[in-house]
Formats: C-alpha cells, structure tokens, sequence
C-alpha cells in the first residue's frame, strides 16, 4: 500500500501499486525495468518511457501482467533519481554549437553543447561532460564539457574513458596514501612475539608472473596418521586497515579491485598492496592463518585459525610450478630441486579435493578467458585464449576449502558475517536451458520444482572434450543466478556448498577485508564476544555485504567493456581475414559467433545470404525460409570478418 501526495498538497491512498527499479535502456528506444528481489523483468516500450535514460531509478505501473508467451509490460511514471549527471563521449563541433555522442550506446540522447560551454573541446575529443538539463518532450539533454581526456586515437584514452564513464576512484586522497605511509616497510618484533611464528618452514606463493598483490601463500605436509595438514596464510590487512580509519572507508568506496587490461584501480595504496601486506618472498609478513588437517577423502577433519607471522620461501609462477609437475624443463627442475616433494605433495592433495567437490556436484564451468596482450602504448598486439594449468588448480582448490572451512566455523559460532551466496536457479530458466539441452539429448531433471547441482554437474561431464562443450557450459552459466555478498549463509550452488565465504583476498576484496576483521575480534577476545560489539557487527555486515555486492556489478562491467574495446581494436586490422568459429547464441536479429581466441562477433540476419531466415526462439535455431538449411547454437561455420569498431565496441562477421 503507497500513499501519495496529490496537487493540493493533500495526501491519499494510492489506488494503484506502483514499483521502483532500475531502467535498461536499448539503443532503439524500449527498456527493462529490474524490481528488487525479482528474477523477471518488465519490458517498458518506448512511448513509455518517459525519456527516463539508461540507469535511471525510476516508478513504474504495470500495465499487463506476464504470461506464457511474453514478459510483464509497464509504463514509467515518474523518474525517481537519474544515474548519472556527468557522461563521457566523442565530441562534434558544428561551428555555433555542438554534439557529444555518449560511449554508452544506450544511453537514450546526444548531449547538445552551446558554444560557451566547448571549453577546450576539439572535434574528435573523448570529453565529459556535466549534464544541465535532462531530455523532455523530444528534446535532447543539454550539457558542458568539464574535461577533456583526448584524441579518440591517443594512447591510454580509451581506458580512461571507462574510468570517467564509470566515476571509479583511480587516485587516491593523499590523506589516504599517508596513513598508508606510516606503516613503514617492516613489522615490528613486538607484534611477531605475540602471533604463531611459521618462518622457519617452506611456504610458497603461486600466481601469475605479473602479479603484484600477493594475498596468499600455501603449505602442505603429510602426517604420521596418513592425513595431510594444508596450512593457507592470508595477508592480515586487518591489523593495519582498521574500522574506519581513512584507508578502511576509502577501501569500502572502492569495495574491490579492478584490473583493466595493464591497469590496476587498487582497492587499498600500493605501499600495503605491494608493500606491506603483500606476501613477498623473503620478507617477513604477518598472516591470518587457517590450518585444516584432511582426511584421504578430501573431508576437513579438524582446523585452527590463527594469527601467524611467515616468510615466504619461494615465489613460484604457475608455469614453472607445471613444469616441475610435468618434469617439462631441466633448468626449472634444477632451480627448485629442494622443492619438488612440496609441489607434488600439493598436487597430490588438489586432486584429491578436485574429485571430492565432483562428488558433491561442483560445477566445473570450462570458460576459457581471454589473454589480450598490449604493447608500450597499450595498443592490443595479440588477443588468444589463457590457457591454466592444473597449477592453477592448485590454488583454486586450496582457496575453496579454506573459504569453505571459514564460513562453516563462523556461521555454527552464529557470528555476524559476510557470506558469498549463489542461490538454486529459477527453475523457468532451467526449464528453457532443457529445451536447448533437448535437441542434443540431455536433460537436468527437475525434482519437486527444485533443481541440484548433481544434475548439471551430470550434464557438464557428458559433454566434456566434446565440441558443444564450451557453448553449453556458457549456456548453463547464463542460467544462474548470479552470485553476492549476504550477511545470511545461503549456501553456495555452483561449488556445491552449504556454507561459503570470502576470505583468502583482503588486499583486493573488502568483504574478506572485513570477515578478517570480524575473526581477529574473536581470536582477541577468546571467541567471547560482547552483545553489543556482535549487535554493531550485524548491522555493519548487512551494510557492507551491499556495498561490497554494488561494488563489484560496477568492477565486472567496467573490466568487460575494456575487453570489448580492445578485441574491437584487435578485429579493425583483420577486416576480410577468415576464420573458423563456433555459433554461441541466436536471436532475432541474427547469430553470435566465437572465434578459437574468444572474440565474438555478430552475424547479421541480412549478412546470412540471399534467403529469408526465421527464428525459432524455443530451439535457438535460424531456419532458412526456402532451402531450410538450420543455423544452431554450437554449428562450426567459416567466417569473414565484416567490420570492427573499437568507439562501437562492436565485431561484425559475415558467412563466407
């Protein structure tokens, strides 16, 4: 029930419901509005709209409920809040006035400009602008130019474009830097006495050979009973950014890191980032540690959190820690001969983990990421397909299970917390996934209108090696839901768990941040808390795990646009070349198809030859009108490279 307020300043009962949610915009003038707490969306027509713009927090009225056959319809009726009042874009000068046409193609208006307002704009400049005045009745939005980041061509423009459209915080208060500053470089011997002392013994960090912050380190030794004993030790970000001191809110502003392609947005100043929390070889580091004796089955049989104090014996890469494994490379093997027992001891016990998560229906998604490689300049100069090693697999396993033991120890402690949630899918999504899954033979079956990992596990193994293996482990990924921060345990779907968390990456996730915090507390205080330092903690997590959640939304959009841009970029020098790809999806307007190195480009429905080709949206098919020859999601098919544009962020292909 809504009360509103009418004309005469009088308030009454509203006669109709009215929603609030965010509005999509489509380039072509309709939109979607998303509600709270709703898995369905309501499709908003262009008369309807409002001129509400792309992101705007808008009410709406539904005007026709959903139904089997289309989607819930609704008109906006007021525009609550707009996103944005600043906007980056190409500026275009006509002589007396001029244009900038935003980045974000849905946006809904080009922004006009009067001359006063040029500033130092030239035509072809990436600008932002300050919005005056919004659309109204046909009419564009009208604004500034406050800054201009440079020519369209010039390097490092158009990642900084993103960070413009996106208003991300890529420097740091100097307030911020300084209070980072007064750490030093090195622990101090009074705060070692008091933590478990681990430096004596071989501990590794694995990564990538660029990496930086290094948040983990790792451990494993074989016990007299036949158990083994994995010791994970997490930077302890904790003792130097504490509650809400300026490092602790700036952290929380930016609530993640984020990595665009040869840049980094920290989450926290490189002097702890790299410096001081980062686990680099031969330095002494302080730790929070969790130590998990398992069993030859993969089960955790005991564990123990702690605050320890390591230093690093080896930086290891994730290629060189295959070659040992493989015993691929002399000079490697010759390197590290000392450690060769501990890697394979790792290796052991991985597989051992890997085979335990199968069991259970841990979803083992194959979605290969894409390596995009930049010269000097930034300029893209190879984009392919990262290969990983089962040394990834190292890590990846031995993170999950300390995420896992973490958040089950502290959910039975009944203590406030920050869990990651992945909820069941909606099961008309899974429904839709089956008659996709129909046409080649399989199924997830649907038990009293729930549905369990087991079963897509089920299906990701009869496909596995299989050509349609990538395109229907990306179907099935597009059918869940998507994973977040909750102050509530509500287990974890796609690794199969019932209680999970965030805790190995505190340098560069907030939420880990803060569940450090919350453990250090109950470590300090013997696990006995008061009620109002627990009370204050719940409504703390409730808070971030929101913030942390928002956060991270912006850093996955803001990390894919800059892939697009620079595939885009990549594809402009091979307009006519020929490739062999795979169709990954179909839509009305024509078919998506993926290249061996993970660019996507679109095939028109125009570009599909001289023939009328109609779309089956129940299979997912494009069926000729006159020859019926069947396009179908997972077809091998050659393509041409039709057109590129990196400002577009768009790949055109065409059938050879």
């Amino acid at each position: 029930m809504k009360i509103v307020k009418n004309r005469k300043n009088r308030y009454r009962l509203a006669e109709k419901t009215y929603y609030d949610g965010i509005y999509r915009k489509n380039q072509k003038g309709f939109g979607f509005v998303k509600l709270e707490g709703e898995d369905d969306e309501i499709y908003i027509s262009k008369e309807n709209s409002q001129n509400a713009l792309n992101g705007d927090r808008v009410l709406i009225e539904i005007t026709e409920e959903k139904n089997k056959v289309k989607k819930a319809e609704g008109k906006i009726v007021k525009i609550l809040k707009h996103e944005k009042d600043t906007v980056v874009g190409i500026f275009q000068n006509n002589k007396n006035f001029g244009f900038v046409v935003p980045d974000d193609k849905n946006f809904g208006t080009d922004i006009f400009i009067s001359k006063k307002d040029f500033g130092k704009a030239r035509n072809n400049h990436k600008v932002l602008v300050k919005i005056t005045k919004y659309p109204k009745k046909g009419k564009n939005a009208e604004g500034k130019v406050i800054e201009v980041l440079g020519n369209v061509n010039e390097a490092g423009v158009d990642m900084l474009s993103i960070i413009k459209e996106h208003g991300l915080p890529y420097r740091f208060p100097e307030q911020v830097v300084e209070e980072a500053k007064k750490f030093g470089t090195k622990i101090n011997n009074e705060e070692i006495s008091k933590r478990v002392d681990k430096r004596d013994k071989n501990i590794f960090t694995i990564d990538g050979e660029d990496a930086k912050d290094l948040d983990d380190a790792v451990r494993v030794e074989k016990l007299d009973n036949g158990n083994y004993l994995l010791e994970v030790h997490i930077a302890d970000v904790s003792t130097y950014v504490k509650e809400n001191s300026l490092l602790d809110r700036e952290a929380l502003l930016r609530g993640t890191s984020i990595y665009m392609l040869g840049r980094v947005i920290p989450m926290l100043p490189r002097e702890l980032s790299n410096g001081l929390c980062s686990l680099n070889e031969g330095e002494d580091r302080l730790t929070l540690s969790c130590e998990m004796e398992i069993d030859s089955k993969g089960n955790v049989v005991s564990s123990n959190v702690y605050k320890g104090v390591i230093k690093v014996t080896r930086r290891m890469s994730y290629t060189n820690v295959q070659k040992i494994l493989d015993k691929s490379d002399e000079n490697v093997l010759e390197e590290y001969k000392d450690y060769i027992k501990d890697f394979e001891l790792m290796e052991e016990l991985a597989k051992i983990l890997k085979q335990r998560r199968i069991n259970n229906g841990y979803l083992d998604l194959n979605i290969p990421e894409s390596k995009i490689e930049l010269d000097i300049d930034g300029k893209v100069t190879n984009v392919s397909k990262y290969e990983t090693t089962f040394a990834n697999e190292i890590i990846e396993q031995f993170m999950l299970t300390a995420n896992e033991t973490i958040a089950e120890k502290f959910y039975w402690l009944n203590s406030p917390f920050i869990y990651r949630v992945h909820e069941e899918p909606d099961i008309d999504k899974v429904k839709e996934l089956n008659k996709f899954l129909f046409n080649i033979g399989l199924k997830i079956k649907i038990t009293n209108e729930h549905v369990y990992p087991k079963e897509f596990a089920k299906v990701l193994e009869e496909i596995k090696g299989k050509p349609e293996e990538k395109v229907i482990s990306m179907f099935i990924l597009r059918t869940l839901k998507v994973a977040r921060y909750e102050a509530e345990n509500m287990g974890h779907f796609g690794i199969a768990s019932k209680y999970y968390c965030h805790f190995t990456s505190p340098i560069r996730r907030y939420p880990d941040l803060f569940i450090h915090r919350v453990i250090s507390k109950y470590l300090e205080a013997n696990y006995n808390l008061e009620n109002n330092t627990l009370e204050k903690l719940e409504v703390e997590a409730k808070k971030r795990a929101k913030i942390s959640s928002d956060r991270e939304k912006v850093a996955t959009t803001v990390e894919r646009e800059a892939q697009d841009i620079k595939k885009a970029e990549f594809m402009e020098g091979k307009i006519g070349e020929e490739y062999l790809g795979v169709i990954s999806s179909i839509t009305s307007f024509g078919m998506y198809v993926e290249l061996e190195n993970t660019i996507e480009g679109l095939i028109r429905i125009h570009d599909l030859g001289d023939e009328y080709f109609i779309y089956n949206e129940e299979r997912k098919m494009l069926i000729g009108e006159r020859t019926n020859k069947v396009y179908k999601i997972g077809d091998k098919i050659k393509i041409r490279v039709k057109k590129a544009s990196k400002l577009l962020r768009e790949i055109d292909f065409e059938i050879v």
